[in-house]
């Protein structure tokens, strides 16, 4: 097997969102994912260690068209956990949206 269709055998079994190859021309244009939509695949998206340790409580667009995200834990217990995991919480939806859309991350009881 050449190197090229290597590229392409390794590309094709990483599956992105479009937004996410996009990147910043996702939002030159004007297109994105809605909010709603993060809401509605939010364990797919957030993948099955954090996916299924929340729940999306809220979602806040901020007046500088970012969002403040509100988290949910399943159990309290789990919440100090989510706290370390803020950064990857954050990196997961910027990469669904394809710009920075995380202005701020809360993690309610």
């Amino acid at each position: 097997m050449s190197n090229q269709q290597n590229k392409i055998l390794n590309r094709t079994a990483r599956p992105q969102t479009i937004a996410g190859a996009m990147g910043g021309l996702i939002k030159i244009f004007g297109v994105r994912a809605s909010d709603a939509d993060l809401a509605a695949r939010w364990g797919e998206i957030m993948g099955a260690e954090i996916g299924g340790l929340t729940t999306l409580a809220a979602i806040k667009k901020t007046r500088s068209g970012r969002f403040n995200i509100v988290v949910r834990p399943v159990n309290p217990a789990f919440a100090l956990q989510l706290s370390y995991m803020s950064d990857e919480i954050t990196r997961r939806i910027n990469r669904y949206f394809g710009y920075d859309a995380v202005e701020k991350i809360s993690f309610r009881k």
